[in-house]
């Protein structure tokens, strides 16, 4: 059992199909499968079944392949840990950013970063926390800012304060005077998908104030749409206060102002516990944090 193997596993067991490991990893169908027996006469065992159209991993399978995958993360990271001292200044991050933050966080980072640092290249992904941590636990990416929470596979970095509140359309019915909790019942919204936090913490304030949930009209897995969609409909939503500062439609937006249904967050860096950080993303890390502590 050898690192080539290993990876051949992996691939085969996220394709679920031949022919599409073997064009991932560049390698001919037969000589895949010779790998499956190979790997499963050193393992006295069978490794792979077949479910329908499908190669899926039995049982034993799964636990070589969740092993494989740390083992395979390991000599990535190594590689990548002395390519960095080989090269000294040299280096990629890969930075993970809700987009919530990144609009007034970024582009001062950014042009920052491409003065000082003319060496370093940078991955950024845009998206939900979900997906951002899933691609941190994937080694996919080295560092993500977003919404902190308890994680026991994550280290986290408190950096900056934020408050999330009800917005609507300057022309909303609800603009511009008192409102009553009750009146929010009779329209409709437009929020990121169910299992998004921002959502789930929505939802548990009404259930906590004896109101139904929100109805929900429009589910929308781009913030940075969410602007200007809300500023063309009587539609509310639940979104950052720094969003009502943008030019990308927040200027469009007002707050309903509801103490009870604010929700006061902090954003952070988180990185996996026990892993490797690039020197280009630490840099970059440290840079994060100095902003936002002006920003404070």
């Amino acid at each position: 059992m050898n690192e080539r193997d290993l990876r051949y596993l992996v691939a085969i067991s996220e394709c679920g199909n031949l022919r599409l490991a073997s064009a991932r990893m560049n390698i001919t169908q037969p000589a895949l499968t010779k790998c499956i027996m190979r790997m499963e006469e050193e393992a006295s065992t069978k490794l792979f079944q077949r479910k329908g159209r499908l190669i899926v991993p039995t049982p034993v399978g799964n636990v070589l392949i969740r092993r494989a995958k740390h083992i395979i993360q390991s000599i990535d990271e190594t590689q990548r840990e002395i390519h960095d001292y080989v090269n000294g200044s040299r280096g990629h991050a890969r930075l993970g950013v809700v987009a919530t933050i990144t609009e007034f966080l970024m582009p001062d980072i950014l042009q920052n970063l491409t003065r000082t640092s003319p060496n370093v290249t940078l991955k950024l992904t845009i998206g939900m926390t979900d997906f951002l941590l899933d691609n941190l636990r994937r080694d996919e990416l080295d560092v993500v800012i977003s919404p902190v929470y308890e994680s026991d596979e994550f280290d986290c970095l408190p950096i900056m304060k934020d408050q999330v509140v009800i917005v609507a359309s300057r022309d909303h019915p609800l603009a511009g005077g008192a409102v009553a909790l009750d009146e929010l019942k009779q329209y409709k919204w437009i929020l990121p998908q169910s299992s998004v936090g921002l959502r789930v913490w929505l939802e548990r304030a009404f259930e906590r104030l004896a109101m139904p949930p929100p109805q929900v009209q429009v589910e929308i897995s781009s913030l940075p749409l969410m602007p200007k969609l809300i500023a063309r409909t009587e539609l509310l939503s639940f979104t950052s206060r720094q969003n009502l500062t943008r030019t990308n439609g927040g200027e469009n937006l007002v707050e309903l102002p509801f103490p009870e249904i604010t929700w006061e967050r902090q954003f952070g860096i988180f990185t996996r516990k026990g892993g490797y950080i690039p020197t280009a993303s630490q840099v970059l890390v440290d840079r994060i944090v100095q902003a936002t502590a002006e920003i404070e």
